[in-house]
């Protein structure tokens, strides 16, 4: 199998690549940082580092035509590249907001943009990415992530719909909490960080309680068996959570009434 990766570097992305390689693909691995590329001789499956930025169309695009110049199609695309903002909701800038979702939603689009016209042709494919738990729980003081990963679920909902004419199916993955360096690398506004702050408190106790729940997380092997299973099973489903206890979650999500499962949220993250 031939697979586009995007955030491929690290977490849950470096953890896909490996075990795609493991099983004999060859993993397109993108990111902004490039890297070595290794093979695996039992599997004949390897991992091909390319630098290239979601939120730069053009590299995408470069990325894309070197992939089918060598192995003419793309079997397989799988949108991992994410980032967190934390900070509360009146206290984030529009400029903020737009650093949150130019990645986690905008950087999924322009990545299956430069993909479809290939997998369009080639009328076969499959698209996964990587949404989160937090698209179907809403997170205090990570309002706009939630939002992002939100925004990926519903589009790739309405993508599978319109490509399946095609032959090409289209799912996401919501991860729980998983430990990955996502935590240490999360960023907070700037108007969070001034102690006048009336937030102040209250999200550094929410947010504290959020980091110590990922740090004793789901591995990021398990959602890369999650991710995996969404390439070769007959049929993408259109949102798989990997884990029971986030399965359950979800459930609740869904036949709770809003106040209360908001309200529930709320008493768990202050």
């Amino acid at each position: 199998m031939i697979v586009i990766l995007t955030g491929g570097s690290a977490g849950i992305g470096k953890a896909t690549a490996e075990l795609l390689m493991s099983r004999g693909d060859t993993v397109y691995s993108l990111s902004r940082r490039g890297g070595e590329d290794v093979s695996d001789s039992k599997s004949g499956g390897s991992i091909v580092n390319i630098k290239a930025d979601v939120t730069k169309p053009e590299t995408l695009q470069a990325a894309v035509a070197e992939v089918v110049a060598k192995n003419g199609r793309v079997d397989a695309l799988v949108c991992n590249a994410g980032n967190g903002i934390a900070g509360a909701i009146e206290e984030t800038s529009l400029d903020e907001v737009r650093y949150q979702f130019e990645t986690n939603f905008f950087g999924v689009v322009n990545t299956v943009k430069a993909c479809l016209p290939q997998m369009r042709s080639q009328r076969s494919g499959r698209i996964i990415a990587v949404s989160s738990v937090a698209a179907v729980v809403p997170i205090m003081f990570q309002a706009f992530y939630s939002a992002s990963k939100s925004a990926v679920l519903m589009y790739m909902q309405a993508l599978g719909m319109e490509l399946a004419p095609w032959g090409v199916e289209c799912g996401c993955v919501l991860p729980g909490d998983t430990k990955t360096d996502f935590t240490a690398s999360r960023k907070y506004t700037v108007e969070s960080q001034n102690p006048a702050s009336a937030y102040a408190a209250q999200m550094k106790v929410s947010v504290g309680k959020m980091e110590k729940d990922e740090r004793n997380g789901t591995s990021p092997e398990v959602i890369a068996e999650a991710i995996a299973s969404q390439l070769t099973r007959r049929h993408v489903k259109p949102a798989l959570v990997p884990g029971m206890q986030y399965k359950f979650i979800c459930f609740l999500m869904k036949i709770v009434p809003a106040r209360l499962r908001l309200n529930i949220v709320r008493k768990i993250y202050s």
